[in-house]
């Protein structure tokens, strides 16, 4: 007695087939599981013998042998609950195998035979739909994750013995779902550049960052709204693409971290982790590869705040991301690679006090200390920020005013047009915006006259840039350009870069 349900297993991002394969066989009763099963999937046994008790079916009194196809890859978590189950009634005879071919299922088992939310539904999913299966099971908690994906008619079921009952009287009809109408209620923030009363030059900065996706460092004294800008910043960026929103939702859902009540992501991600975190919980790893922070913040925003405070060896590892937009974790078991195109966001003090340049509070640090502090982040991740800002403390004439600062609304349709001139600039390239842009690029789309050139030229002696610094301030002079809509790149767009190299030019020691 023989019978093979479809279902998958998550590697990293993706999910891989697994044909859950049962023979019942003569001999002492036991219940076998084969096929590289991690500690819960062998607990399946457990769950899936009381669940099928529970629901007043019979549980085979044979030898259960159970093999998870293909055998040398690893299987872990706990969706093959229910394709385990559902392949040992199947073999039993207690249920048909009609509907079983080209149907994909997976769902955890509770002892009284629920069927609980699992990770990775989306990626299950896309998975089926490469495959050409014509339906998915699911559990009922994950029906509009999995609904998300076109093409793939979706069976939510909250107990075993619901899925029973469909497959032995014939799939109904399948979940349905309004995709569009839910990617644009994600959409909505609830922060905006309105509540951020002053820093004028900050925000005008951020909207450069955002246009032209540069990284960005802020640096100004505790309380002055850094984390507060930043926090706003996914509000100004283009809208995520159906595309986008996908594959940042099955990076999320793989995690776990998923909102049962958000099928996909639709708002920018925003992440900002703690300056004690570990090699691992940035980037990712794990006995079992998992996405850390850099991959969580995919099409979105990654806030690193107190920059100077995070470890060396986490602060070099971003150079990977930053440069290739993915990173590659490797263990002795297997291999994982995750996406992590994100925009970098930094704040830092200009000194160990905070207070260095504050026209109220003294500053007690030495010229050694400061340098010091600054020279914790290494030039090669300096080399991938493009704009520096200084942050100064809010004027108390700002606080009291009553005026009615610009929405971030009005902010993003300045951004929208200049990406939209960055894509039809760039279109027969492979590059989307100007931070993308190598040295070579660079020479061909960012050209400058004689006037801008002398100006950049008299900067270069005066403050002592290096050359990728030059670069740099071309790179930003386009997109403060294509926020203007001109083709040419001004000298007053190359002065408005220059101000943006606040680190190169050590501008907290000329106050």
């Amino acid at each position: 007695m023989f019978s093979r349900v479809y279902s998958c297993a998550i590697h990293g991002v993706e999910a891989k087939k697994v044909e859950v394969e049962v023979n019942l066989s003569k001999g002492i009763p036991s219940f076998t599981i084969v096929g590289l099963p991690e500690t819960a999937v062998k607990e399946s046994r457990e769950r899936v013998e009381t669940a099928i008790r529970s629901i007043n079916l019979s549980f085979p009194n044979k030898k259960i042998t159970v093999n998870l196809a293909p055998a040398d890859v690893r299987k872990e978590g706990t969706a093959l609950d229910l394709p385990i189950a559902l392949s040992i009634l199947t073999a039993s005879g207690q249920m048909s195998p009609q509907y079983l071919g080209g149907l994909l299922i997976i769902g955890e088992l509770a002892l009284n035979g629920e069927v609980r939310r699992v990770k990775g539904v989306l990626s299950a999913a896309l998975l089926a739909k490469k495959e050409k299966s014509h339906a998915i099971i699911v559990p009922e908690s994950n029906a509009m994750e999995a609904a998300m994906v076109e093409g793939v008619d979706v069976f939510p079921v909250d107990s075993l013995e619901t899925a029973f009952d469909i497959l032995n009287d014939g799939l109904s009809e399948p979940f349905d779902l309004e995709r569009k109408s839910v990617l644009i209620k994600s959409k909505k923030y609830d922060v905006d550049f309105s509540d951020v009363k002053g820093q004028e030059a900050t925000k005008r900065a951020l909207e450069v960052a955002a246009a032209g996706s540069h990284n960005i460092l802020m640096i100004g004294p505790p309380g002055s709204g850094k984390t507060m800008l930043a926090r706003r910043l996914p509000s100004i960026l283009p809208d995520m693409a159906l595309e986008e929103s996908i594959e940042t939702t099955r990076i999320h859902s793989v995690a776990g971290i998923l909102p049962s009540d958000e099928p996909i992501i639709g708002r920018r991600p925003f992440r900002s982790p703690h300056h004690t975190i570990s090699y691992a919980g940035l980037i990712g790893g794990g006995t079992y590869p998992k996405p850390g922070e850099v991959s969580l913040a995919h099409n979105g925003v990654l806030f690193l705040d107190e920059l100077p405070e995070f470890k060396r060896d986490v602060l070099e590892a971003l150079r990977q991301p930053l440069e290739d937009g993915m990173v590659t974790v490797s263990r002795a078991s297997e291999r994982a690679t995750f996406p992590a195109r994100f925009m970098l966001v930094a704040a830092m003090n200009p000194c160990p006090c905070g207070y260095f340049g504050d026209p109220y509070i003294e500053c007690t640090c030495t010229p050694g200390q400061i340098d010091r502090y600054v020279g914790k982040i290494s030039g090669p991740l300096m080399d991938r920020i493009d704009i520096h800002v200084n942050v100064p403390r809010v004027r108390l004439e700002d606080l009291k005013s009553n005026k009615v600062f610009e929405k971030s609304t009005d902010i993003k349709e300045r951004v929208d047009r200049a990406r939209e001139i960055q894509i039809e600039r760039y279109k027969k390239n492979k590059i989307f915006f100007n931070s993308q842009l190598q040295p070579r690029d660079i020479k061909h789309y960012c050209g400058i006259e004689d006037d801008s050139q002398a100006l950049l030229d008299s900067a270069m002696k005066k403050f002592g840039f290096s050359a990728r610094a030059y670069n740099r301030i071309l790179k930003v002079s386009r997109t403060i350009a294509d926020l203007d809509e001109s083709e040419k790149i001004l000298p007053i767009h190359i002065s408005e870069a220059i101000q943006y190299r606040s680190l190169d030019r050590k501008l907290w020691l000329e106050v």
